[in-house]
């Protein structure tokens, strides 16, 4: 082996020790209190959509149920309107007959 080739040193080219003109910006990393306070923000968010759903339907269920007892409580009304209106009718009739 000759000296002139077999020595080698440590060497550079000029393209890998350019630093770049247009560096890219740096990206801030999200941290864990913004990560959080937007996970916390988002998770009501959506408990209070699926809450207001669900008692939203719980609402209609139960104006059905009201609504159908105020139904039957007038056709009870009106049964016991009748029934007191024939023994009206009787209690006249027989006013009548005793004079």
């Amino acid at each position: 082996m000759t000296a002139g080739s077999s020595l080698r040193s440590f060497r550079s080219s000029t393209r890998l020790m350019e630093v770049p003109s247009a560096a890219l910006p740096v990206r801030k990393p999200v941290g864990a209190f913004r990560g959080g306070l937007f996970g916390f923000l988002l998770g009501s968010t959506l408990a209070g959509a699926a809450v207001y759903y669900y008692i939203l339907e719980e609402y209609k269920v139960s104006n059905e149920l009201l609504t159908e007892d105020i139904y039957a409580l007038q056709a009870a009304v009106q049964k016991i309107h009748s029934y007191v209106q024939g023994l009206e009718e009787k209690v006249a009739a027989m006013e009548r007959t005793k004079k």
